[in-house]
C-alpha cells in the first residue's frame, strides 16, 4: 500500500512537471502576443540609452512585437535592476543590463536588492564599448604621454570630471590614475552629458568616459581624444591610439547586454536571443554602432555570464581601493 501510494505521487508529479514543461511551450509558442517592455536603468540622452535605443527600435522587425523603451534612471541603475527582478518571468520585460547598473550600482547602497549572477537569467551581450579619454582643447597634451606628463607637473587646476560617484566614467578615470601613477581631483557631476558639458567649457580638465557619450564633441572639436580603453587598435577610433600604447595592460571598456527575470522560460530566451542576434545583423544597426564608436560583441548566456562575473571582480577591487562606501 505504501508503495502504491509513492508511486502514484510520483505519476502525479511527473504529470505536474510535463504540464508546467507544456504550458511553458505552448507560451514560448505564441510568444511575444503583445508588447515587450525594454528597461533600460539610465536617463534618455545617455551612452546606455541611446545604444539600447538603437536595439529595441529594430527588434519589432524580427520579433513581430512593438518594444516599448522605459527609461527608469535612479540610484545609478539600482531602481530598473529591482523593478526587472520582480518582473513577471514571462518574457514581456527585458532589462538592458549595463557595467554600471550590474556590477557597480550595488556595491554603492546598503543591502542591494539584487545579485547580478543570481537574479537573472542571461539572454546575450550585443555591444563592448571603449571609454575615451578627452580633454579641453587648452590643455596642450596631444597623446596620453604627454597627458600623464603635463599631470604631473600641475599639481592643482588639473581636474577630472565624471557623471557621478561609482559611476563608469568615476571608476575608469580612477583605474587610469592609479595605473598611470597621476593625481587629480574628481568633481563628480549628475551625468554623463554635464560631465562632459564641464570639460567643453573648461571647468573640468579631462574625462574617460563612454564614446557614444563624447564622440559627437570630439568629431566637433570641441574637445580633443588623446586615448581609449580598448587593448588595442580600432577601426572604429582610426585616429585615437589605446590607452595601453602608453599605460601597458590599460583595459577598462563597458558591456551591455540583456537579461530576463529569473524563471522565464528557456525557450522564450532562445527566441529573444535568436532575435536580438538577428536584429544585430541589420545594416542599420551596425552603422549606427559603428557612428556611436561601440562594437558589436555577441555572446551567448553563459559567455556573457562570464564577462559580469569578471567585470564585478575586477569593479569590487577598485571601489574598495578608492575607499567608496555603500550609501
Amino acid at each position: 500500500m505504501r508503495l502504491r501510494t509513492l508511486v502514484t505521487l510520483g505519476a502525479a508529479v511527473c504529470t505536474g512537471g510535463a504540464a508546467v514543461a507544456a504550458a511553458a511551450a505552448e507560451s514560448a509558442k505564441d510568444y511575444p502576443s503583445r508588447p515587450v517592455r525594454q528597461l533600460v536603468p539610465n536617463a534618455p540622452g545617455s551612452a546606455v540609452d541611446t545604444l539600447g535605443r538603437i536595439v529595441g527600435l529594430k527588434l519589432p522587425d524580427v520579433l513581430g512585437q512593438q518594444v516599448v523603451i522605459d527609461n527608469r534612471p535612479g540610484a545609478a541603475g539600482v531602481i530598473a535592476m529591482e523593478i526587472a527582478k520582480n518582473s513577471a518571468p514571462d518574457g514581456y520585460t527585458l532589462i538592458t543590463a549595463t557595467t554600471a547598473a550590474t556590477t557597480v550600482a550595488r556595491l554603492m547602497v546598503k543591502n542591494a536588492p539584487y545579485h547580478p549572477l543570481k537574479d537573472y537569467d542571461y539572454v546575450v551581450q550585443f555591444a563592448e564599448t571603449p571609454n575615451v579619454l578627452v580633454v579641453h582643447p587648452k590643455v596642450p597634451a596631444k597623446s596620453v604621454k604627454e597627458l600623464i606628463d603635463y599631470a604631473k607637473s600641475h599639481k592643482t587646476g588639473f581636474n577630472m570630471a565624471s557623471a557621478g560617484s561609482g559611476s563608469q566614467s568615476h571608476l575608469s578615470g580612477a583605474y587610469f590614475q592609479q595605473a598611470s601613477g597621476i593625481e587629480s581631483l574628481h568633481v563628480p557631476y549628475k551625468g554623463g552629458g554635464p560631465s562632459v558639458a564641464a570639460v567643453i567649457a573648461g571647468e573640468s580638465q579631462w574625462t574617460l568616459t563612454p564614446a557614444p557619450a563624447v564622440m559627437t564633441h570630439v568629431n566637433a572639436g570641441r574637445v580633443r581624444a588623446v586615448g581609449h580603453s580598448l587593448p588595442k587598435a580600432t577601426p572604429l577610433l582610426p585616429n585615437i591610439a589605446p590607452i595601453a600604447d602608453a599605460v601597458p595592460g590599460f583595459d577598462y571598456s563597458g558591456w551591455m547586454g540583456f537579461y530576463l527575470p529569473r524563471g522565464t522560460p528557456k525557450a522564450i530566451n532562445d527566441k529573444l536571443r535568436t532575435a536580438v542576434i538577428k536584429t544585430m545583423e541589420n545594416p542599420d544597426v551596425k552603422k549606427q554602432f559603428a557612428f556611436q564608436a561601440t562594437e558589436i560583441i555577441i555572446r551567448g548566456p553563459e559567455e556573457f555570464r562570464k564577462v559580469v562575473a569578471d567585470s564585478m571582480s575586477k569593479n569590487e577591487k577598485l571601489v574598495r581601493s578608492l575607499g567608496l562606501t555603500a550609501n
